[in-house]
């Protein structure tokens, strides 16, 4: 019988943090999408970060975090806000204007691939066995999602390629902030207000393309408008990301990606609630394997190193 101590990703420490994570994240397809309308995508971003980082700045004050970057802080702050909460975003809340919530969050499961590979190639992670084989599983389960979401949505082929196509771009801009997580520069500075400093310069990012592209600032002062602000800024922001990150921190973007795997299985039981959302053989299949290719690859006994 062997002594050797369970996987980093399977403790305690690990799996609550991508618990929630998952669980906020799974809402926000629904939360983003009803913040479209009166309100260009890019000004509704900016406020969301401008919240978050203000949130995550009066934390890091609290617990006696210096918030104060040196020039190459600064430069990596600028980084992650352009790539994370700039691009990222901007490109995920454009997808949902052409395709629906549930596709969008079936394609951006799909993140796990480019993590695994950029992190293999910047980060010289080596992927076991039997992580490449959950990725596998939960690959063929996200394409029966795919493919059901592709057979009911409503509009033509351009749209729904035009939404993919953003969301592709959504993808890559935020496994680069991923796998920059991964790096010795990211650890070289407190999380917290590292990423208060990246959010708000995400923001400043956000309103001056909105500006240049859409006009002055607009805002919705409705209830549910400024609620979804508060959510997605408070709990799928300021409480969400430190949590990610620091799980990528333990093991990887790779295994910390199939929080994206999980995500649209979730948005799609939240549609079911309140978007009359109906399941099908595939849809189950497709669900069941993505949850079965979970399951694979965080037993798996080699971590990312």
């Amino acid at each position: 019988m062997s002594d050797a101590p369970p996987p980093n990703s399977s403790r305690l420490a690990i799996l609550i943090p991508f618990g929630i994570v998952t669980l906020i994240w799974g809402s926000t397809w629904l939360v983003i999408r009803g913040q479209l309308g009166v309100v260009p995508p890019s000004w509704s971003v900016t406020y969301r970060f401008l919240v978050a980082g203000l949130v995550m700045l009066g934390y890091a004050t609290l617990r006696g975090e210096r918030i104060r970057l040196d020039g190459r802080g600064w430069g990596f702050a600028a980084l992650l806000g352009l790539m994370q909460f700039c691009l990222n975003f901007n490109f995920v809340y454009r997808a949902e204007a052409h395709i629906a919530s549930g596709l969008v969050a079936v394609v951006f499961a799909l993140m796990l691939l480019p993590n695994a590979l950029f992190g293999r190639i910047f980060l010289g992670q080596r992927l076991g066995r039997q992580l490449l084989v959950g990725v596998g599983v939960a690959m063929i389960g996200v394409t029966l999602l795919f493919l059901r979401e592709i057979r009911i949505d409503p509009h033509g082929p351009g749209e729904v390629l035009t939404g993919i196509g953003f969301t592709t771009l959504a993808i890559f801009s935020a496994s680069t902030a991923n796998v920059m997580q991964g790096t010795r520069t990211a650890r070289a500075y407190p999380m917290i207000p590292m990423l208060g400093v990246a959010m708000l310069l995400g923001a400043g990012f956000d309103a001056t393309f909105a500006w240049v592209t859409t006009g002055p600032p607009v805002i919705e002062p409705t209830l549910p408008y400024l609620a979804a602000t508060l959510y997605l800024g408070v709990f799928a922001s300021a409480i969400a990301f430190p949590l990610y990150f620091g799980v990528i921190r333990v093991i990887g973007p790779a295994k910390a990606a199939y929080s994206g795997v999980l995500v649209p299985v979730i948005a799609m039981c939240l549609s079911t609630l309140f978007e009359g959302y109906r399941w099908s053989p595939l849809t189950g299949a497709g669900a069941a394997l993505v949850i079965g290719g979970l399951i694979i690859a965080l037993r798996a006994r080699r971590p990312a190193r």
